[in-house]
């Protein structure tokens, strides 16, 4: 079995799905940070909190790396 890139499948749904994951994954961190709240995730297995104080300092340092 060839593994080619999502972009190029046939499906338009299934090229979509990687911006819909990013836009999805950042709309989490924008509703945990209004919130308060921890953000769930599941990395490399574990299961793993984000407090909203480390979302803010990404964010931040985002913003400043753009700029």
């Amino acid at each position: 079995m060839s593994m080619r890139p999502i972009s190029e499948a046939k499906n338009p749904d299934l090229r979509a799905s990687v911006a819909a994951m990013q836009r999805a994954a950042r709309l989490a961190r924008e509703i945990a940070i209004k919130t308060n709240t921890c953000l769930v995730i599941s990395r490399d297995g574990p299961t793993v909190r984000i407090p909203p104080e480390v979302l803010r300092e990404e964010l931040a340092k985002q913003a400043a790396s753009t700029k």
